[in-house]
């Protein structure tokens, strides 16, 4: 009976003359094959049964009800739903913001219901833009000082010269001297989009982020957000009841109840 050589590695050699014992380690190395050539999957953010409860007078409430999801690497989605729905506390857990009473996020590989914090803020201040409702932008720093303070909590010397340049980038050039109380609704939330881009995050979330502004005003918003992130690439999480902010994205969420009740891409 002739003898078979497998070769396993480039210093290991094994000799089997027993055809049924080949027939089994040449599965085992395709199997093993077949797992290394996987590609790893595209996904910036996984969620894995979230649930989020609170106490209240009338009993444990919950806002979340294992929920899972999975956001590729570029892609924006909308996610949409009534008042109450769940939307504001899913995208701050998938922001690291706050932590689900179970389940799990991982966040560009890392899982952020693994970190303390710290571990948490550090981060987002690497990973995570954020733009909120009512642009959280604090009252006694300049727009200038507001934009840099990103950059100068993660050590950036250059925080000054790229803080200029987004402000130059969303239009307000001009207005970097002046305080949140001496801009417009517009203009403080091109502010919080700087600030949010300024560090080139791989994620951005937006919190109805037009929500405080009018029609005309939260339009130009919205195109010069989609417009920064066409040139930035950067995937986006966009919470909003508006349905012409969510045609922008290309897949929608629906939330009711706590749990995702419709998922769809835009026509």
């Amino acid at each position: 009976m002739p003898w078979l050589a497998l070769r396993l590695s480039p210093s290991t050699r094994m000799i089997f003359s027993d055809p049924a014992a080949v027939n089994v380690i040449n599965r085992l190395i395709k199997n093993i094959t077949d797992l290394n050539m996987e590609p790893t999957p595209n996904f910036i953010i996984r969620a894995a049964d979230l649930t989020k409860q609170v106490n209240s007078p009338a009993g444990v409430l919950t806002i979340l009800d294992n929920i899972s999801l999975e956001v590729k690497y570029g892609e924006s989605v909308a996610i949409t739903g009534v008042s109450g729905s769940g939307k504001s506390t899913l995208i701050g857990i998938l922001a690291g913001l706050d932590l689900p009473t179970s389940g799990s996020v991982t966040l560009d590989n890392v899982e952020l219901t693994g970190l303390d914090e710290t571990g948490r803020a550090r981060l987002r201040n690497r990973k995570v833009g954020f733009v909120f409702q009512t642009f959280q932008l604090l009252p006694g720093l300049t727009a200038l000082e507001n934009v840099m303070l990103p950059l100068e909590l993660a050590g950036n010397s250059d925080a000054g010269e790229l803080a200029r340049e987004q402000l130059a980038e969303v239009g307000l050039a001009a207005r970097t001297a002046h305080y949140p109380n001496q801009l417009s609704g517009g203009e403080q939330q091109r502010v919080a989009i700087a600030r949010a881009f300024v560090g080139r995050p791989a994620v951005l979330f937006a919190d109805e982020m037009t929500g405080n502004l009018d029609r005309k005003t939260a339009g130009h918003i919205i195109e010069l957000l989609f417009d920064l992130n066409s040139e930035r690439g950067a995937t986006l999480v966009l919470v909003t009841h508006d349905e012409a902010v969510a045609t922008h994205c290309s897949r929608t969420l629906t939330l009711d109840g706590g749990r995702i009740i419709h998922s769809d891409v835009p026509a």
